[in-house]
């Protein structure tokens, strides 16, 4: 008796293009296929598959030859049951599954055939396994509108295939896979996403409770304060903005007739949160004449998305448009968004050593070893900062002592050696790094590094740092015949910018914040 399991096959593709023939052929394509499970049942039972020879020919046809069975060595490969991420599918496909392709942010694309249900975070765990991610944290699905400058982040609970559902047909709407650090980042600094001016004076804040407590009750509670707030609405039919005082509520989203007035005589019906989604808009100055350009717009999430359907709203700074947005997700979503970041938290994590590095620094103490009697904690503030500084400096001193040795050519070592890291983006502009930071996230600690287009041979720091970018100048100095980098006037040097990029991100020195999470680029195919 023999027990006949799923065949399994992974395809992954690109466009079509058409041949000399006339006939359209995968380019870039691969087909990978297993053959059924075979379990016998004498004792011991032993899962056994049946070896194929793969032929490729012009209509990807597949050949089988019996030879003897022996242990199937790939059975990771083997669809999980009841997997919604169709990893398992002999082709043709089953008459429910659904093609969708994501794209990687190096151009190129991977095809997927997934079943009705996949969500989100179920495409991006597929990706991360298939594409070998060094880590499997914070990576997001983001809807791209390019000819209306649109762009949202998946929530990781929606379903992929309701979502193209709603992409207008013949346009140049996409998924793009990539990294998002700012997704559930208001479950953990609250305070600076729900600022105290933009917190409505209906909210019960005088009940013993300060307003950062309110806030952080309500998170875990699954909702949001009510916001008001001055915003710019683009007039329907024109392009003039007006500049209008919102209420943004559990019931929907309202507007003042008469300044900033609550009375409900002087409050407008603008649209329900319920049937709504939420976009930022890049480039909104050139496409709607914004007049700056922190603009979003809220649409029907179950229409097909046309230019005359979008209510652009345009607010003062950055901090303002991101309070605005992430209310709108949690009064829309509520409890499911807390639960979707306890997932992400308690989900594994392939980089122990890393995430046991980022602890928090209010737990971090400074000591002193230099005693007989063992080590102290220095309690004094300016000692600290004194010990730090001279620590700094001796470690330099150490740094490039080693660097100067007999045995060691000093060219050995070289200074090219940043083009190699994922933070290092070349020639970049000023405003296309600012724009690379803000698309992963405006988190604390978030950097790259490059090239200055202002001064020769120097380089610039990008950092974000509450909700802004903030450049820092790298210079090359010289000091006893060899070349450094320095941030500070040649108070600290590096021998090159790897060096100065470790020691920033254990030590803060001149920047608000050390450096946490590089603005990496991502190759979806043919590595990540």
């Amino acid at each position: 008796m023999e027990v006949q399991g799923q065949w399994a096959e992974v395809f992954e593709g690109s466009d079509r293009q058409e041949d000399s023939g006339g006939e359209g052929e995968l380019l870039g394509s691969s087909t990978i296929t297993l053959a059924p499970l075979v379990v016998n049942t004498p004792p011991p039972p032993v899962r056994r598959s049946q070896p194929l020879v793969i032929r490729r020919s012009r209509m990807n046809s597949v050949e089988l030859s019996s030879v003897p069975s022996i242990p199937n060595p790939f059975p990771e490969l083997c669809s999980p049951s009841q997997s919604p991420v169709l990893i398992g599918s002999l082709s043709p496909p089953r008459s429910d599954t659904h093609l969708i392709k994501v794209f990687g942010e190096d151009s190129h694309s991977r095809s997927l055939w997934v079943i009705p249900r996949a969500t989100a975070r179920d495409v991006c765990h597929l990706l991360v396994q298939t594409a070998h991610c060094s880590d499997q944290e914070n990576w997001a699905l983001i809807e791209i509108h390019s000819a209306l400058g649109l762009e949202r982040v998946l929530e990781d609970h929606e379903v992929v295939v309701e979502v193209q559902a709603a992409w207008p047909s013949e346009s140049d709407t996409k998924l793009l896979f990539r990294k998002n650090y700012a997704k559930y980042e208001f479950f953990r600094t609250p305070v600076l996403f729900f600022p105290k001016h933009m917190i409505s004076d209906s909210a019960d804040v005088t009940k013993g409770m300060t307003s950062a407590e309110l806030i952080q009750n309500l998170l875990q509670s699954g909702t949001c304060p009510e916001i008001q707030g001055f915003l710019h609405v683009r007039e329907p039919s024109r392009k003039a903005w007006k500049k209008v005082y919102f209420f943004l509520r559990r019931s929907g989203l309202y507007c003042s007739t008469k300044g900033s007035s609550k009375e409900p005589r002087h409050l407008q019906y603008v649209a329900d949160l319920e049937d709504l989604n939420v976009y930022s808009i890049t480039n909104s100055r050139k496409l709607y004449g914004a007049p700056v350009d922190f603009t979003f717009c809220v649409k029907p999430s179950k229409d097909r998305i046309r230019a005359q359907d979008l209510k652009l709203l345009c607010a003062e700074n950055e901090q303002t448009r991101t309070c605005w947005t992430s209310a709108f997700r949690l009064f829309k979503y509520g409890r499911q968004l807390h639960c979707n970041y306890q997932l992400s938290q308690s989900a594994p994590r392939l980089q122990e050593v890393v995430s046991q590095r980022c602890e928090s620094e209010a737990s971090l103490v400074a000591m002193d070893f230099s005693g007989k009697a063992g080590g102290r904690v220095i309690q004094n503030a300016w000692e600290a900062q004194s010990a730090e500084r001279e620590e700094g400096q001796a470690w330099r001193r150490r740094e490039a002592l080693r660097c100067s040795l007999p045995n060691l050519n000093p060219g050995s070592r070289p200074s090219s050696i940043h083009q190699t890291q994922l933070w290092f983006h070349g020639g970049v502009s000023r405003k296309q790094a600012q724009r690379l930071i803000e698309e992963q996230g405006l988190v604390d600690g978030m950097f790259l590094i490059r090239e200055s287009q202002q001064h020769a041979q120097c380089f610039v720091l990008s950092l974000c740092y509450k909700l802004k970018t903030k450049h820092y100048l790298v210079i090359p100095c010289e000091e006893g015949g060899r070349k450094y980098y320095t941030m500070d006037d040649g108070l600290t040097l590096f021998i090159d910018l790897l060096q100065l990029v470790e020691f920033h991100q254990i030590n803060r020195g001149i920047l608000p914040v050390c450096l946490k999470h590089p603005c990496v680029c991502v190759a979806l195919w043919p590595h990540c």
